[in-house]
């Protein structure tokens, strides 16, 4: 008993220490210039002001990347398009998934242990529980950013027809391509949230000089979507061949609305097959049991009488 107790107390003491390092080396880096720009900004009779959780953990969770940031820059090139992908475009995109991810694993387990050893839960089963929760800790991010990936290239895919309509009236009214895509991002702001703010950013960028047709491909491989990256071809060869402009943007977009006629075709024809599953599994014994059962229960009682079972 005496040893247990020893080991539970180190231990406790262990994850204590840990999260007291956690703490100091969070809060250690505010230097003297910190602090005078922050009276010089301030009134000095006004209350303390409060930081909100999301600049907490826009400090401390990039300084818990650092184990799990990869040193291979192929890797780290990886991970930066992946988190493109998902739409997550902000410089510290990457530490903070990272410090996120750092959290979830390191989290569970010190609260199981903490539980344990307080006697709130079996020792053995918070550990197990911790580590178990841990290992979910480390996996869901990952899956988070693949669904959200899929989910913004599904919802691009749904508007971009619709915008290309748009953007073709606007080409026919007399409008520039660089006018007709700022057009599109305003007036699909509300139906299209996704694509509008994806056609800002490639608005900003040909304010900036670059040209539409690179700033589309740029957009293409921040989304990883085909359908971006051959719009961009197909203006390029307008551009470069001297073709109508509305014409073939008016061809690709007929051409992207019957691939999703396409997809939704194809979707249809598996309904059948993902419905069969379920059926089998959970239909089918439910009726066994309404046929069947009555039968069955007769049958036990007729062999109950007999000699056989008596």
């Amino acid at each position: 008993m005496n040893a247990e107790w020893i080991i539970s107390l180190a231990t406790f003491i262990g994850v204590c220490s840990l999260i007291a390092l956690v703490i100091t080396l969070t809060f250690r880096n505010r230097t003297k210039l910190d602090d005078r720009l922050e009276n010089l900004t301030l009134d000095p009779s006004a209350p303390p002001v409060i930081a909100s959780v999301t600049e907490i953990a826009s400090a401390t969770l990039p300084k818990l990347a650092a184990p799990l940031m990869p040193y291979n820059p192929q890797d780290r090139t990886e991970l930066q398009s992946r988190l493109l992908h998902a739409g997550f475009y902000h410089s510290n995109a990457m530490p903070i998934y990272l410090g996120l991810k750092m959290a979830m694993m390191v989290l569970p387990i010190c609260v199981g242990i903490a539980l344990g050893l307080f006697g709130v839960v079996p020792l053995f089963y918070s550990v197990a529980v911790g580590a178990g929760l841990s290992v979910l800790g480390m996996v869901i991010p990952s899956f988070y950013l693949d669904q959200r990936t899929y989910s913004r290239q599904r919802e691009l895919r749904r508007a971009l027809p619709d915008a290309l309509d748009i953007i073709v009236i606007c080409l026919e009214g007399g409008l520039s391509l660089s006018a007709a895509i700022r057009r599109v991002s305003e007036e699909l702001r509300t139906a299209h949230h996704t694509l509008a703010a994806e056609l800002a950013i490639v608005q900003q960028e040909t304010h900036m000089g670059r040209h539409v047709g690179e700033a589309l491909q740029q957009m293409a491989d921040r989304t990883d979507l085909e359908e971006l990256r051959s719009l961009s071809s197909v203006i390029a060869q307008s551009e470069r061949l001297g073709a109508g402009l509305v014409k073939s943007m008016r061809v690709h977009a007929d051409t992207l609305r019957e691939k999703r006629l396409q997809h939704a075709e194809v979707l249809a024809q598996e309904a059948s097959v993902k419905l069969l599953i379920p059926t089998v599994l959970f239909i089918f014994p439910c009726m066994f049991v309404v046929i069947l059962a009555p039968a069955i229960i007769q049958v036990i009682d007729v062999l109950s009488r007999t000699q056989l079972f008596r």
